[in-house]
């Protein structure tokens, strides 16, 4: 029970004559379009990543270090 060839150019025909063959290829131009710019912000973004990564661990060390020392407070003072 699945879709039979005929069907889906029967699909194809009504589609053709609704949008028109000019909008269609419009259409297909910026889904192409999209699909490529996500593909490329996609490996920007990996190639941003690890310097990210190793700034944030650099960060992260600094923020961890332990200061030893007299903790004093005003109430005990008095």
């Amino acid at each position: 029970m699945g879709i039979s060839p005929w069907q889906l150019l029967i699909v194809l025909a009504i589609v053709l004559l609704l949008f028109g063959t000019k909008r269609l290829k419009n259409i297909g131009g910026d889904v192409g379009g999209a699909i490529k710019g996500f593909k490329k912000a996609m490996k920007e973004s990996e190639a941003e990543e690890p310097a990210k990564l190793e700034k944030a661990d650099e960060e992260k060390s600094k923020d961890d270090s332990i200061i030893e020392g007299e903790s004093t407070r005003e109430k005990d003072k008095v």
